[in-house]
């Protein structure tokens, strides 16, 4: 098949990897078979592995993080620094850099991932056990009598997944050795008659699934159904209460994610990675039903998860807060990890619609447009006059690191894997999911069926698809039209029918099959009108206000691109007069829109006599009558959310209140 230029070495190679007896649909491109070679993730990607992969390793050395293990393999002197799991930060940093040398081989991250993959091995004991914060601070006595908090397993499960991405992407199984030096421990730990607690983090259960895929061993699937089936019987019942830690109700009697959002959308993938294994039907499909319940009550808009800074997790149903809205970046990467599974599972195009939005407003929000710096918390509104207090704030801007790093390594190794999530295959052809530049193949019958895909998209609609190879008979290319996408055509020159060569689509899965020829191009046209949409009642802290979207991308109103005075909190919106599109060069030239509407005035300046106030008249309540404040017409500007907070940090806000009709 043709294959993207690379140098000489490993072609990366899919995060998720279901063995050829697993329950899916669709199946991963081969190693090497997708390439995102330019465009809008082109970019993103690029700075990413040139740039935040570095800045990364520097932060691991500033932090003491990679100081932890060298003191604990008796290589330095000192004590430990940091959080109980910051090895974990590591490990995802060392599965964005095996994803990337799957990519394109490059001798200094190739380096650098050898030595701190050494500096690892080098910590763990003789009997597998590995935390070097842990057996810094703590004596052997002392290892997993706190599952709750104390997040070994956790940590082993992103130990895992960086061990199988070293072996698939970057063709070394030095860590792979030291993975399974811990399964073999953690069996004699956690088998039969040993230890039975519930990981107080989910995340090693589809890990342990993953590592089973890469070696065969079904140990290591064993070991993860047995903590998935040991959940829900309030075994970690430490504060905050089980529900925090997924631990309140069995996964298959959930009815709604809760607690801790991060760790319930890991335990969710894990769950759906099991039941794809173990072709459990009925715990897919209640998969299913728990990620449309979760996308009904408790999303934002922008696809982020999690609304409580309390404890970092899912509120009740519809509390979807907006200036004190939490959605964690790391939920964000969970919530696309748990769809891309159901997506492989069912080849259903709803959960590459999820993808596609979580991605673009979920996930990009968390980086910074240089790649190098990071929020741990989308909010979806700043206020004016905001301080910035705790060290998570949006008040703050990005950051270069945090004290609890999880989100910045968490985006580096989303991006470098961010290939394998485009495309997909079966025996009939090949499935395109996301729209990136770049080639994508697979083998039908044994015979190589490659496209080449341009497109500046989600700025623009038009997305041109070459044939770069064919198979001499009939073939599928399957196209994912978005559910926002009605009025999309494709034109199809070369379709075999006297039809018109431009077809309209409806959203969902369009199949084009027939025998294709080689350098044949199709396009295909998205409408990318903008459009507002409104919450669902219940939404309090949205209701009597619109949000603005144009093609996958979520908007916001942002203080540096206003003219005039008046700031974005006393913006009005008219949703039935015409958005007007700017394409600006900043923010590497995004297309801003011009919105009509109003302002209110600004809330009165309180003083008085000898500037002492009457109390009075600070009073900013008074009796309801009906009118309604005479607002300024004022136009508007609307940036896309997740290019936000790169010039300057100001007010800023998603949802925009309609006028009151008195």
């Amino acid at each position: 098949m043709p294959q993207p230029p690379t140098s000489a070495g490993p072609a990366l190679a899919a995060p998720v990897r279901p063995t050829p007896s697993a329950r899916v649909r669709l199946h991963p491109l081969a190693p090497g078979a997708a390439r995102i070679d330019g465009g809008f993730w082109g970019l993103r990607q690029e700075r990413n592995r040139r740039d935040a992969l570095r800045a990364g390793h520097e932060q691991l050395e500033a932090s003491g993080t990679l100081q932890n293990f060298r003191i604990a393999a008796g290589t330095a002197e000192g004590e430990a620094r940091g959080m109980i799991f910051q090895d974990s930060d590591v490990f995802k940093w060392l599965e964005a850099v095996a994803f990337e040398l799957g990519r394109e081989d490059d001798a200094e991250l190739r380096r650098l991932m050898e030595d701190v993959t050494a500096t690892v091995a080098a910590a763990q004991q003789e009997d597998g056990y590995l935390n070097s914060v842990h057996q810094l601070r703590h004596s052997r006595e002392e290892r997993y009598t706190n599952l709750a908090w104390n997040h070994e397993l956790y940590c082993y499960g992103h130990l895992m997944q960086a061990a199988v991405a070293q072996s698939r992407s970057a063709g070394d199984d030095a860590l792979l050795q030291v993975a399974l030096r811990i399964l073999d421990h953690l069996i004699r730990v956690f088998g039969p008659g040993g230890n039975v607690g519930v990981p107080g983090h989910p995340e090693i259960e589809m890990a342990l699934v993953e590592l089973h895929r890469e070696t065969g061993r079904a140990d290591a699937l064993d070991l993860a159904r047995t903590f998935l089936e040991r959940r829900g019987h309030a075994t970690t019942s430490k504060d905050p209460g089980p529900g925090y830690f997924s631990d309140r109700v069995p996964v298959r009697e959930a009815t709604t994610v809760e607690g801790h959002a991060v760790r319930a959308l890991y335990l969710a993938a894990g769950a759906t990675d099991l039941a794809i294994e173990d072709d459990d039907a009925e715990l897919l499909a209640h998969e299913q039903r728990l990620f449309a319940t979760t996308l009904a009550t408790k999303t934002y808009v922008t696809g982020g998860m999690g609304s409580r800074w309390d404890w970092e997790a899912f509120g009740d149903p519809f509390e979807l807060g907006t200036d004190r809205g939490y959605a964690e970046t790391c939920a964000g990467i969970a919530a696309v990890q748990w769809a891309w599974r159901l997506l492989l599972a069912t080849g259903d195009e709803s959960f590459a619609d999820a993808i596609d939005r979580l991605l673009h407003n979920a996930v990009l929000p968390g980086v910074s447009l240089a790649g190098t710096e990071f929020f741990y918390v989308n909010s979806l509104q700043l206020r004016e006059g905001a301080i910035a207090d705790e060290g998570r704030s949006i008040a703050h801007g990005r950051r270069g690191w945090f004290d609890c790093a999880c989100c910045p390594p968490n985006v580096m190794r989303t991006l470098a894997s961010l290939d394998q999530y485009v495309a997909t295959s079966d025996e009939s052809g090949l499935q395109l999911h996301l729209y990136a530049s770049g080639r994508y193949g697979t083998q039908v019958d044994g015979e190589d069926f490659a496209i080449e895909v341009a497109t500046d998209y989600p700025h623009d609609g038009t997305v041109r698809i070459r044939v770069l190879a064919a198979p001499s008979s009939e073939v599928e290319l399957t196209l994912r039209v978005p559910a926002w996408a009605d009025g999309a055509r494709l034109e199809d020159p070369s379709g075999a029918d006297d039809r018109d060569a431009s077809t309209p689509l409806s959203p969902g899965a369009h199949t084009v099959r027939r025998v294709f020829a080689t350098g044949e191009e199709l396009v295909l046209e998205l409408p990318m009108s903008a459009r507002f949409v409104a919450a669902p009642h219940r939404v309090d802290a949205s209701r009597g206000a619109v949000a603005l979207e144009r093609g996958p991308l979520v908007y916001a109103l942002e203080q540096a691109d206003q003219e005039g005075e008046r700031t974005v909190d006393d913006a009005l919106v008219d949703p039935s007069a015409p958005v007007r599109e700017q394409p600006i060069d900043a923010l590497d030239g995004v297309v801003a829109l011009d919105v009509t509407g109003w302002a209110y005035p600004p809330p009165p300046t309180v003083s008085g006599e000898d500037n002492v106030p009457a109390v009075t008249d600070a009073w900013p309540y008074r009796a309801w009558s009906g009118a309604t404040s005479d607002p300024t017409p004022h136009t508007w500007r609307a940036i896309p959310y997740y290019a936000w907070a790169n010039r300057e940090i100001g007010p800023m806000c998603v949802w925009m209140p309609l006028r009151e009709r008195s």
